[in-house]
């Protein structure tokens, strides 16, 4: 127990760039490094790790199983010990497969008659088709026999340079984790979750966002500690959430319509006799159904009991998820409940309900809307100054921009300020007629929809004033809440490389990075001449077919072109055979070389790294995409085609829990030479599903976010800070291993 403890603090450690050790150590420090201290560090190197100089005396210090720990860590997150074996041997060279191979394969198994090699498979590979002693398993039907090591590893450059942690740094992620002002992404969430069963359960007053909310309930009620959890909720919907959390997984509250409609949309077949769209919803829907024990019932019984909330005010804020409370109320036994002595806040609460005794804002406010009535609009937009920012952009267009900000300035300085930074960066792109816009449905994948059809009412100058008349505004209020903030201090380092990186507003990773992290829109400098693109899944698994696909979409001026199992080469692109069944346990791994340079004379502009479940259902669990990049030549084995390097991997995600059938995990801009972190997930069995105008606009809504060395700026001329070039000579210093601490650079997001 004490060492599943060890290990999966260390990994949250990881993603931090750093390593934590105990604060306690039971070996003295000497006068040199161990001997086993020697060989930690050079075993770490091999792997992509260098040691600062603090974590390098903190883990001599250490006994030697405790670095033997560390280094076992290093190895599971790098995943060195799964199977890197790909289809083909040294596939960076062509077998020279031809379609016509497959044909002749087809009909020999169907109807026999030809000489050929049976394979362990069943399949007979006919004479002078298939090179066999290129494979390491069937070419036909993508099952591999064999499972390589990797050879040759730590030849790359890919360098992450890990501190050291002790049990103050980790008290203080957990607090800026609870206390984030925008919502965790997936590998926050898997941190927060380990964090919550080794640390104390803090305050509700210390935590920020509702969804971070439901992880500490969850805690909570685990714990046994139910009645605590009781003074967390605010109002009945965040009982509902906890309940739809508990029961879908999902933070957020999808509606069942929505979730039934995805698992019919991820079993959807190009063959159609393949398809199971209708059990797949089927099974959805039985999957929905709630089902309460007693003392479940009563827990929650005592929740909604428990709330001071008015029960008018409660059962607005139920309104808009009415049918999902319905289904809630009779499955949890609320109105037997609510007969009970000591249930009469319960009582009064189904009786306005389901009397509908109460008012409905947002039915108020599409009337006055649709009325034209400014005034009315407005006052009761007052009253919800978040919802006001939201609905800001549509109501300039409807109202007009001076009316409507005049409004707004009302109320802004009670707008959260990610909220406000969020307007500054959108507004460029919302009041565009020619841009279409990056959009993520509740529970459904990212689209690209046209400009708002009332921009054609306004003239170019007119909208570009709009732009600037919101970004004026937020600008103000961004200097006016940091210069109303007391500091003492009066030097400033900020490190160029945070200019690149993006204040993390509005994104909702489902990924994990068992790696440093990087927050969508990173920007990653090419070293060398080649990107690997890599994808590993099916580890723990029994055999079975199971058939993920690596692709990449190359896009030009005026057409596209695609590398996937159906086209293995293209000019610049060479994939390493396609994969349609694992083997027991091991998992198995596809890879694509992208040669930047002859992409680059071919005039390509953008190269788009996919993933796709051709299987039905979505991505495997636990599948692993990423790329390499080293400025020293990367090798492909050619006694197994293994091609992973873990020195060489510039970044990696893992699906944790797949939702969607494909997903777009980066896009190397050819021109510029840098590969942009993103994620979007999409519709599609195939590569060609992807439409590259998505692409596009989440790019250019990427590119339009704030940047935290912008912010810092910003921060820094409202304080009257003086920026120096050295952290030595600063009082406050902001570099990049702060940065990656996504929920620490959230706390600059006054409110």
């Amino acid at each position: 127990m004490i060492e599943m403890m060890k290990n999966e603090l260390l990994k949250i450690s990881i993603r931090q760039g750093a390593i934590y050790t105990a604060t306690k150590t039971t070996v003295s420090d000497g006068q040199g490094l161990t001997e086993t201290t020697s060989m930690l560090v050079a075993n770490a190197v091999k792997l992509g790790f260098v040691f600062s100089e603090g974590l390098l005396k903190q883990l001599n210090k250490v006994t030697p199983m405790e670095q033997l720990t560390v280094l076992e860590t290093l190895k599971e997150v790098k995943g060195v010990n799964k199977n890197w074996t790909p289809l083909v041997k040294g596939w960076d060279v062509p077998t020279g497969e031809t379609r016509m191979d497959h044909v002749v394969t087809f009909f020999t198994n169907l109807f026999g008659g030809y000489k050929g090699t049976q394979l362990p498979c069943g399949h007979t590979i006919p004479a002078r088709t298939f090179p066999l002693e290129r494979y390491n398993g069937c070419p036909f039907c993508g099952t591999p026999f064999e499972a390589g090591k990797l050879e040759n590893y730590g030849r790359g450059s890919k360098y992450t340079v890990l501190e050291a942690w002790d049990d103050k740094d980790l008290q203080s992620f957990f607090n800026d984790l609870l206390a984030s002002k925008t919502a965790l992404d997936a590998t926050q969430v898997e941190s927060l979750k380990v964090l919550l069963r080794h640390l104390p359960v803090p305050d509700a007053s210390e935590i920020a966002m509702r969804e971070t909310l439901m992880l500490v309930v969850d805690a909570l009620v685990a714990d046994d500690r139910a009645q605590a959890a009781k003074d967390l909720f605010a109002n009945p919907n965040d009982v509902l959430r906890y309940l739809w959390y508990k029961h879908t997984g999902f933070l957020q509250v999808v509606s069942p319509k929505t979730i039934v409609e995805r698992a019919g949309k991820n079993s959807l077949h190009i063959y159609s006799p393949s398809s199971k769209s209708g059990l797949a919803q089927l099974q959805s829907k039985a999957q929905l159904k709630l089902k309460y024990s007693r003392s479940e019932c009563l827990r929650v019984a005592k929740w909604l009991n428990g709330l001071e909330m008015e029960a008018e005010k409660a059962c607005e804020i139920m309104h808009p998820k009415r049918d999902m409370w319905v289904r809630f109320i009779r499955a949890l036994r609320l109105a037997e409940y609510s007969k009970r002595k000591g249930f009469e806040r319960l009582a009064t609460l189904m009786d306005v309900f389901y009397n509908e005794q109460y008012t409905v804002w947002q039915g108020q406010l599409d009337q006055h809307k649709l009325r034209f009535d400014a005034e009315g609009t407005f006052a009761l937009l007052k009253q919800r100054p978040g919802l006001f920012a939201r609905s800001l952009f549509s109501s300039m267009l409807w109202f007009g921009s001076k009316t409507t900000l005049g409004h707004f300035k009302e109320v802004i300085d009670k707008v959260p300020a990610r909220l406000v930074f969020t307007l500054s960066m959108y507004a460029p792109i919302y009041f565009d007629p020619q841009a279409r816009r990056s959009v993520k449905p509740l529970g459904g994948t990212n689209k690209s929809i046209p400009a708002n059809r009332l921009l054609q009412l306004y003239s170019d100058s007119q909208l570009k004033g709009m732009i600037q008349s919101v970004e004026d505004l937020c600008l103000d209020v961004a200097w006016n809440r940091f210069a109303s903030l007391e500091n003492s201090n009066e030097t400033i380092f900020i490190d160029d490389r945070l200019f690149n990186i993006p204040v993390s507003i509005g994104d909702r990773s489902e990924t994990v990075q068992d790696l440093p992290s990087a927050l969508m829109g990173t920007r990653f400098s090419m070293e060398g001449r080649v990107v690997r693109l890599f994808m590993q899944w099916g580890t723990g698994l029994p055999a079975q077919h199971l058939d993920m696909d690596l692709s990449c979409q190359v896009a030009y001026d005026h057409k596209t072109d695609f590398c996937s199992y159906s086209q293995l080469v293209i000019n610049g692109c060479k994939h390493s055979g396609d994969i349609q069944s694992i083997p027991h346990q091991v998992g198995t791994a596809e890879y694509i070389d992208l040669d930047v340079d002859r992409l680059a004379k071919l005039g390509a502009r953008y190269v788009t790294f996919t993933c796709n479940a051709y299987t039905n259902g979505v991505i495997a669990p636990n599948l692993v995409v990423g790329w390499m990049d080293s400025k020293f030549p990367m090798r492909v084995s050619r006694k197994s085609g293994v091609a992973y390097d873990p020195s060489c991997v510039q970044h990696q995600v893992r699906v944790q829990k797949g939702a969607t059938k494909g997903l777009v995990f980066g896009v190397l801009d050819v021109r510029q030479r840098e590969i942009v972190w993103l994620e979007m997930p999409f519709s599609g069995q195939l590569v060609q599903g992807l439409d590259f105008q998505s692409v596009e606009a989440l790019l250019a809504k990427l590119n339009n976010k704030l940047n935290i060395g912008a912010l810092l700026t910003i921060k820094a001329e409202a304080q009257g800070l003086t920026t120096v070039a050295t952290k030595e000579a600063a009082d406050e210093v902001y570099d990049f291993q702060w940065a990656m601490n996504s929920a620490a650079v959230t706390q600059l997001l006054v409110d």
